[in-house]
């Protein structure tokens, strides 16, 4: 007997030390753990991993046993981005395989609330608490499909029945546990609730609803349209996704040196605000005068039309042009160093006041040979042109510039000699008829 209990103690004292030392765990120093209480944690095992969105961010340190009966798992999570934990994390037991594998997956909670209660003492200190109402154990799917087999579906009714008797008053508690069994179950209730306190609002949508599908309704065929254009604008993106991808890729790249010209279409705003302003007080009257136009467009645009037909009409003869346009084009080319030259030259005669001078040499000549009689005025030299104006070297027939022997010039000579002579010299050259002679050179009657 005494053996007896000596091997019990000794079996207790290491089923003891085993527990603990699976609650003391494994993890890393700076590893944030989690103590998560579950209803069951059943195939749960250490090493098993802690997922957060489907990423691996951790794994089970330890598995114990609470003084209520209930699974204490310690999670240890490695990456520091998804901690810490706060006062609305939660988390699950999953299986990820067909063959009773588990994993955790957590959600670590929003910023907005505080950081979960870190334990001091007892079992666990280190690590953070989340209660077990924030916990949920999944149910295999073999043991719903035991049901239906003999033994367990007569050993499930005597469980039933003890259950009932043993749960008559603990209807709450019960509750509590099948909604931690299965989210889905609070969360139905959630959105229950959520509808009920918006039951105003459903039927306040349920009324609108029908004028909004009216017109739905009646342009069912655009939508349908709609619809297999998006269609088909999607196949073509699917198509070009690559080059999506590589656009999406650049943007980055484009927007940072975007991000320099924005700065200066910022600073042109602001620099722009006061000619805006004075642009929305001249607004009425550029407006005013647009309204003005609206007249002068409508006359013109006959004269426009016209103008249109008129080219359309010469377009044969502008076309034909072409050639002579090149010829006037290589002309003034050709004679560009020479209009250069010119120019300088008409700039020179402009600057140096030649061409003031030539015009008072001719007036001052013209008024040198003018005379000025009784009758008016006169040229005492006349420009004469003709066939026989020509310098010419040989006689030209029908032409003679000789002057014979008892020519006017001679007679005039004489005239005047014997008039010196005479004492009257008026009369002399008056009687030789020279008088209208002098009265030319002079310019003045006698």
């Amino acid at each position: 007997m005494r053996r007896a209990l000596a091997l019990a103690a000794a079996m207790i004292a290491g089923a003891a030390a085993l527990i603990s030392t699976t609650a003391a765990g494994n993890a890393p120093a700076g590893t944030y753990e989690v103590r998560a209480i579950f209803d069951n944690a059943g195939f749960a095992v250490s090493g098993e991993e802690v997922r957060i969105a489907g990423a691996p961010v951790g794994q089970i340190v330890s598995l114990a046993v609470t003084k209520d009966n209930r699974a204490a798992v310690t999670l240890g999570i490695d990456n520091r981005d998804f901690t810490p934990f706060h006062a609305d994390a939660t988390c699950a037991i999953r299986p990820q395989s067909l063959i009773a594998e588990r994993y955790v997956d957590c959600q670590p909670g929003t910023a907005a609330r505080p950081p979960l209660h870190r334990i001091e003492r007892g079992p666990g200190s280190g690590s953070y608490l989340l209660p077990v109402t924030q916990t949920s154990s999944p149910i295999d799917p073999d043991i719903v499909q035991d049901i239906s087999q003999e033994p367990v579906r007569e050993s499930l009714s005597v469980i039933l029945d003890e259950l009932g008797t043993g749960l008559a008053a603990r209807g709450a508690d019960l509750n509590a546990v099948i909604r931690r069994a299965n989210p889905a179950l609070g969360y139905t209730d959630r959105v229950f609730r959520i509808l009920a306190s918006q039951n105003r609002t459903l039927a306040r949508l349920a009324a609108d609803s029908d004028t909004i599908l009216a017109p739905l309704a009646a342009a069912r065929h655009s939508l349908a349209d709609f619809v297999v254009k998006a269609n088909t604008t999607a196949t073509a993106s699917a198509e070009r996704q690559a080059d999506i991808a590589r656009s999406i890729q650049l943007l980055p790249s484009f927007l940072r040196r975007l991000r320099p010209l924005m700065a200066e279409l910022g600073s042109l705003a602001t620099q722009g605000t006061p000619v805006m302003a004075s642009l929305n007080q001249a607004a009425r009257g550029i407006n005013r005068q647009f309204g003005n136009l609206i007249p002068f467009a409508a006359a013109a645009r006959t004269a426009l039309r016209k103008l249109g037909a008129a080219a359309q009409r010469s377009q044969t003869a502008l076309v034909q042009s072409q050639p002579l346009a090149r010829r006037l084009l290589s002309l003034g080319r050709a004679a560009q160093p020479s209009a250069g030259l010119l120019a300088r030259l008409t700039h020179s005669l402009d600057a140096t006041g030649a061409i003031e001078q030539l015009m008072r040499l001719l007036f001052y000549g013209t008024e040198a040979t003018n005379g000025f009689d009784a009758t008016g005025h006169y040229l005492r030299a006349d420009a004469i042109f003709g066939s026989c104006t020509g310098y010419a070297r040989a006689p030209v027939a029908g032409c003679s510039a000789n002057f014979s022997k008892a020519g006017a010039a001679t007679d005039i000579a004489r005239a005047v000699v014997r008039a010196a002579a005479q004492p009257t010299a008026h009369a002399a050259i008056r009687e030789t008829g020279a008088e209208n002679l002098l009265r030319y050179l002079v310019g003045s009657g006698l």
